[in-house]
């Protein structure tokens, strides 16, 4: 049971830390800034339940994709402990990865109608993108029944904490203020690196044993 709530909270700061509810939060109120607060609620609530949809294939159907593509496990937490903490030690730097932000076409598009921020950048790549589903498949990877439940449990509680930042995205900005939501950013960064490094051993480990 203890083993069981450890694994949880491990996957659950995994989550956290990369999708970073709090400094995405601003990002939100950017791209919904001119639309009235019953669309934003709208749309964040769209948008975690994208996420949420596209991080649980992965995670349910991982042990399938791997077959499919002739994928190793090792293999795939060495390239995603690699990819988690890239993005980590670029957000120790104080920038945003472009692995997991959205790009300046993607904005553009997402303008044509307000509700398409949902599904994109939002939904993909900002919530769902390749270090989320990275981390979702790593976590699930034995494909045992109760291991999934843990991870789509915690990443749906994820859900509902981004939802909650999303919808209080103004009071946590007037809160923490930019230089708050920058350490915050930082620190994130600094879990993200080591979750990645523990990946990569994790990875080479079972590579050397096979």
């Amino acid at each position: 049971m203890e083993d069981g709530s450890i694994h949880f909270l491990t996957v659950f700061m995994a989550f956290f830390a990369i999708m970073n509810p709090i400094a995405n939060a601003s990002l939100f109120i950017g791209l919904t800034q001119d639309s009235p607060p019953s669309t934003r609620r709208l749309i964040a609530l769209r948008s975690v339940i994208v996420a949420f949809i596209i991080v649980s294939v992965f995670a349910i159907g991982g042990r399938e994709i791997f077959t499919m593509f002739g994928i190793t496990l090792p293999a795939f937490r060495i390239a995603g402990g690699l990819m988690i903490g890239l993005i980590g030690f670029h957000m120790l730097q104080g920038e945003q990865s472009s692995l997991h932000t959205p790009s300046g076409e993607d904005n553009e598009n997402s303008q044509d109608a307000a509700l398409d921020m949902a599904i994109t950048p939002l939904g993909i790549p900002v919530l769902a993108g390749p270090g989320t589903i990275a981390t979702a498949m790593n976590f699930a990877a034995e494909s045992t029944v109760t291991e999934v439940t843990r991870v789509l449990s915690a990443f749906a509680l994820m859900c509902v904490v981004t939802y909650l930042a999303f919808i209080g995205g103004q009071w946590l900005t007037r809160m923490l203020g930019q230089n708050g939501i920058k350490v915050i950013s930082r620190l994130m960064g600094l879990i993200l690196a080591v979750i990645g490094v523990q990946m990569l051993i994790e990875g080479v480990r079972g590579a050397v044993a096979a």
